[in-house]
């Protein structure tokens, strides 16, 4: 099978189990080729977790879950040492990070100092425990689910945290005949137990290779600059898109590309995941009257295309 083979079949066996919602499993399969960390924000009770699992599943790799709650502490997550008599020195055992996706539920519920904590790992791919520096797995993803802000017991995150998802999804009500379908059906965890592993470790290092030989011309990178600069201009949000964010933008519009079974990138790629890309990063202007996806969505309309 070749990769787009692969790809393929991986979204038909993730589309079994998340039914309805087959553009946002795109753009989760889209984020993770193009290395990029997670972030899928609903209500409770959608199938934002069972998603984020059934993701780790097909991608092959090995995973941990971390329940976020306000008195999760840093240690938690990275790991301790502890003294053993045996062998007369500290033993340091690793915490739940130390995996090569970390499941990370109601991100939001934590602490600021314990979301400071996962932030050194997002960005480094290595966390400092009493002063020693230890590397992640490699692949290392998070991918992370959040309750609304304005449910009870949730701490906003930083903007330099949400910085660090490459994209943030919705998942939002199904319809009504993939809900008759969830009603009707099998149940949804006991699905994802029997999810197999679509691609191998190295399987998705190759595809990774190739997101990243994803040719973009000269007109297609005019067209993103000017999609930044709009961003940047006053008219539409508070503060433009840092460069880094314009670098995700590429990465992630290559890696849609590709699961097209194209070798390049198309102003249609770009448009298809810039909403997902860019809203988390930005605040509309006070009196535009949109949510940032809607004013992002606005300001496509108004760049003209290459």
């Amino acid at each position: 099978m070749d990769a787009h083979d692969k790809l393929k079949s991986l979204l038909d066996q993730l589309n079994t189990v998340v039914v309805g919602k087959s553009l946002q499993v795109r753009d989760c399969v889209a984020c993770l080729l193009a290395g990029g960390h997670l972030l899928i924000e609903d209500v409770p009770g959608v199938g934002k977790t069972t998603l984020a699992h059934a993701l780790a599943r097909s991608f092959g790799l090995q995973f941990s879950r971390v329940q976020f709650t306000a008195d999760l502490m840093p240690s938690d997550l990275s790991g301790v040492s502890v003294y053993e008599r045996a062998k007369e020195s500290f033993v340091f055992h690793p915490g739940p990070v130390f995996a090569q996706v970390l499941l990370a539920d109601e991100i939001n519920r934590a602490s600021p100092k314990t979301q400071s904590a996962l932030l050194e790992a997002m960005e480094e791919r290595q966390v400092t425990v009493e002063g020693e520096t230890r590397p992640l797995p490699t692949p290392f993803f998070v991918i992370a689910t959040q309750n609304p802000h304005d449910q009870l017991g949730t701490f906003a995150l930083p903007e330099s945290q949400l910085d660090r998802f490459l994209m943030r999804i919705s998942l939002g009500y199904p319809d009504r005949a993939a809900e008759r379908e969830l009603l009707a059906g099998a149940d949804r965890r006991g699905m994802v137990e029997t999810l197999r592993g679509m691609l191998t470790p190295q399987d998705l290092h190759q595809i990774q290779q190739q997101v990243l030989a994803v040719h973009v011309a000269e007109p297609l990178l005019n067209y993103l600059q000017d999609l930044v600069a709009a961003t940047r201009s006053g008219r539409w949000f508070l503060q433009g898109l840092s460069p880094r964010a314009a670098i995700g933008v590429i990465r992630a519009a290559k890696a849609q590309a590709l699961l097209s079974g194209r070798d390049y990138v198309a102003p249609d790629d770009v448009q298809a995941i810039l909403p997902q890309t860019i809203a988390h990063r930005l605040v509309p202007v006070g009196d535009a009257g949109r949510g940032p996806i809607e004013q992002v969505r606005a300001m496509l309309e108004a760049v003209p295309i290459p």
